[in-house]
């Protein structure tokens, strides 16, 4: 495979990429990834979108989806902290109803990205999605900014319980033995960013020279401020729809990311 040539300045970097065709797009990302050695992917909505899972901004996505019990309500107010301390019926009715992946397949990208990762051309994961979708495709480093559906626990003494618990719960309002909530581990509006997962984001993109970034708008942090963050040697952005971002990718892809991914080759 051909190789990047050497760009002895930004100038010449960014005519260099400005020039490709379509076609000679995925050719240049398939050289990146064998050149690179620290490749990073950081995924929003849009990885998921493809398995069946609405994302939150586009026309069909939850912000969209009407639905008589809920209008009274602002959805970023359903998946609050202050919902579920006020309201702790209507959360979890909507949390049941619009959040619940279960039986829900990893697509694609989430195999190309779990099959990359085995072969040792990719780092880890910074996801966005709090579906479980990427380990279930295998792969091992994934760090969830969001945190995750499929763990819950007590908000009281922190017991553990399993991933359906909420679902399969007969109460409105699921109770720990002690006699606090059972809730997601999801970090809900009004909620900080899980520790663990946002320093470990944070050390991939300082040491990544290739960072792929799909999926997602950019329009709202942490994406946003990760991607602003990054100083590695490539930016490649797959997005059906611009970003405001794409001045500063050298490759930007307006398409299905299922579709990109299926062209790389590892």
């Amino acid at each position: 495979r051909p190789m990047l040539p050497d760009f002895s300045s930004q100038r010449e970097k960014e005519k260099y990429f400005h020039a490709l065709s379509e076609d000679r797009k995925i050719d240049v990302l398939n050289e990146m990834i064998e050149e690179c050695e620290h490749i990073v992917f950081l995924g929003g909505a849009g990885v998921s979108t493809e398995s069946g899972i609405p994302d939150f901004r586009s026309k069909d996505g939850l912000y969209n989806q009407h639905d008589v019990r809920f209008d009274a309500y602002q959805p970023e107010y359903l998946l609050s902290n202050p919902c579920l301390e006020r309201e702790p019926k209507v959360f979890y009715e909507f949390y049941r109803q619009k959040m619940d992946a279960r039986g829900i397949l990893p697509n694609k990208a989430h195999y190309k990205l779990a099959e990359m990762e085995a072969k040792g051309k990719l780092e880890g994961v910074i996801t966005q999605n709090i579906d479980g979708l990427h380990q279930a495709a295998g792969s091992k480093v994934v760090y969830e900014v969001h945190g995750s559906t499929l763990r819950n626990y007590c908000d009281r003494c922190g017991k553990k319980y399993p991933s359906d618990a909420i679902y399969t719960s007969e109460e409105a309002v699921p109770h720990c033995s002690c006699g606090g909530k059972i809730r997601p581990d999801v970090t809900l509006y009004g909620e900080m960013l899980p520790s663990d997962a946002w320093s470990g984001a944070g050390r991939l993109i300082s040491r990544a020279d290739l960072l792929i970034v799909g999926g997602t708008s950019l329009t709202v942090s942490p994406a946003s401020s990760l991607v602003s963050s990054y100083r590695g040697k490539y930016l490649v952005i797959v997005n059906r729809d611009k970003t405001s971002q794409d001045s500063s990718a050298d490759l930007a892809f307006h398409n299905s990311i299922g579709e990109v991914f299926s062209h790389i080759e590892v």
